[in-house]
């Protein structure tokens, strides 16, 4: 389901998901309000991608949303005056929800805004980001909880992991050569581009 938002005191304007046609959502899925999502994204069954509240919500090139992932955020704007707090920046940009380029967010991940995920990183099943931000190149192992902390490039967040301090973050371990896990987002990121690719040739 692609759909526009409705108006509201928190969101003062109705806007339609702008989907790249390189971009495949499943029929499953829901894509509602001021969305954007880059070329080669992988949109599975029942996740949902919500830019009614918070606003906007990106989700960048060759990145992959998969089965039963949310993103949505907290509420930026009321009465038509933005909440900063609520905001996050990348690049001179502001956002509920930034997802970059070549992100993998695994089955029943939960990016809640405000959140960023930077380019090249995985995020491991029923992990949790709120309020937070992931740097670039990082491995969030399954089931971890990021709250209110932001993670360096390239480092690796243990399975079950909760980190809420900035401390904890700190004292992320590395991606090294020897970690098992240190290429596994080159090979989701490929099979969810061949299936984009796939499904959207299956709709012609």
């Amino acid at each position: 389901m692609i759909e526009k938002n409705v108006k509201t005191d928190f969101s003062g304007k109705v806007s339609e998901p702008v989907i790249d046609p390189t971009a495949y959502v499943h029929p499953l899925a829901a894509v509602i309000g001021n969305v954007t999502l880059g070329k080669n994204v992988m949109v599975s069954p029942c996740a949902a991608v919500r830019g009614d509240e918070g606003q906007p919500l990106y989700v960048g090139d060759d990145a992959n949303v998969q089965d039963g992932v949310v993103i949505h955020a907290l509420e930026t704007e009321m009465n038509g005056r933005p909440i900063e707090k609520n905001l996050v920046e990348v690049e001179g940009k502001k956002y509920a929800v930034y997802v970059g380029s070549r992100v993998s967010l695994a089955h029943q991940v939960q990016i809640h805004g405000p959140a960023a995920v930077l380019e090249d990183t995985f995020v491991g099943m029923k992990t949790l980001v709120f309020r937070a931000k992931v740097g670039r190149g990082c491995v969030v192992e399954p089931g971890c909880i990021l709250m209110g902390v932001t993670v360096a490039d390239r480092r690796v967040v243990p399975a079950g992991s909760v980190v809420k301090t900035q401390a904890q973050a700190d004292a992320l371990p590395e991606v090294t050569d020897d970690y098992p896990l240190k290429d596994l987002n080159k090979g989701v990121i490929h099979v969810n581009k061949g299936l984009a690719k796939g499904y959207l040739a299956a709709k012609k």
